[in-house]
């Protein structure tokens, strides 16, 4: 099992910036993928971005440009900073992670104001 604890997300003005951090622990291993996704209420999840172990990113299209992933493997930890927000950013962001099974973060929400 892995257990993911996310941290970072609030309320900020459009144009202004996040972090969001993803903690894992448990059996981390083996973990390959991690990243954020996003789901409004009633809505089909959506990928934000994802990264690798070996550092391989991939984004949303609208997103690019705008947030930026990363992974500290030694701190089991990946990173979602986030600039230039809009107001169709707010919603929930979820921590996921991969190994041989998909694993969820509890959410963690975020807000801009226009």
């Amino acid at each position: 099992q892995v257990q993911l604890v996310e941290s970072g997300g609030g309320l900020v003005q459009a144009g202004g910036s996040l972090r969001l951090s993803c903690a894992a622990s448990g059996r981390i291993f083996s973990i390959n993928e991690m990243g954020w996704y996003r789901q409004d209420p009633g809505k089909q999840r959506e990928l934000v971005a994802v990264i690798s172990s070996g550092g391989t990113t991939d984004y949303a299209d609208s997103v690019k440009g705008r947030f930026t992933i990363s992974r500290d493997n030694t701190k089991n930890t990946v990173y979602l900073q986030m600039n230039s927000l809009k107001p169709e950013d707010t919603t929930v962001y979820r921590c996921t992670a991969v190994d041989h099974f998909r694993y969820w973060g509890q959410g963690t929400q975020v807000t801009v104001s226009s």
